[in-house]
């Protein structure tokens, strides 16, 4: 059976106190019965603390980004071994915002990918197409490219490490919408091209999230949908209320 994943990226938010104010909130609301593995990707400064509180939770504390190199002079760059060291054991790779500001491509990413793999690490990986894609009927096709490149050269024992993370960047805070079908639409279409290349058990049992804009009142109608598996939550995983109103959506 696939995993249940509600990961929140806080990106470039929340100094150490709020961090430590947030968490406080979701250990003390979270509901015990959930059937939702609960990720948290606070800042790089403040992740060895989110793992000291979040201790015998059923938090997950994960990373934002890490460096494909293992060590080296790479100035202002996190290692696997620095994120291990802390006992962080989850990395996201490939999110939009790091493939759009910071140039990372897909050959990139496979690096990234390898040497996270290679650390025992759980990666969630992260891909989608943007507007003038969608637009142009070259989704599928863009989708497709970032998989191959990016991931498909793992091992198949590999996969019972990677989370996949669909985000639809163009239903990204740009006015447009993207409905709970187009999102299973996309689900559907990631999860056929994991049985042809790959398998039909890794199919099966991979878990793929939807990270286009999930909200409290949105998020129960997506989290519906078959080939739906969880959500990568933004904006809404800044408060813990609307954040853990999406996790009941499970």
């Amino acid at each position: 059976m696939r995993k249940k994943i509600v990961a929140g990226n806080w990106k470039m938010n929340n100094d150490s106190q709020q961090t430590e104010t947030l968490l406080e909130e979701l250990l003390s609301k979270k509901p015990e019965n959930t059937i939702a593995k609960i990720v948290v990707a606070p800042t790089f400064v403040n992740l060895q603390a989110a793992v000291k509180q979040t201790a015998g939770s059923n938090i997950i504390v994960a990373a934002q980004n890490m460096h494909q190199a293992e060590s080296g002079a790479y100035t202002g760059e996190i290692s696997v071994n620095m994120l291990k060291s802390i006992k962080v054991n989850t990395v996201i790779l490939g999110h939009s915002e790091r493939r759009a500001y910071f140039h990372e491509n897909n050959a990139l990413l496979a690096q990234k990918v390898t040497t996270a793999l290679a650390h025992n690490l759980t990666v969630i990986f992260c891909f989608g197409e943007e507007l003038a894609d969608r637009q142009s009927g070259n989704h599928f096709n863009l989708v497709e490219s970032q998989l191959r490149e990016g991931l498909f050269h793992i091992s198949e024992s590999d996969w019972a490490s990677v989370v996949l993370a669909y985000e639809p960047v163009w239903a990204i805070g740009t006015g447009e919408t993207a409905s709970p079908e187009q999102a299973q639409e996309m689900h559907a279409f990631i999860r056929s091209l994991l049985h042809t290349n790959i398998g039909s058990k890794i199919a099966e049992e991979t878990s793929i999230l939807y990270g286009g804009s999930v909200k409290p009142d949105n998020a129960r109608e997506i989290f519906s949908k078959p080939d739906v598996d969880g959500g990568l939550i933004g904006g809404a995983a800044l408060k813990a209320d609307d954040f853990l109103a999406i996790v009941a959506g499970i």
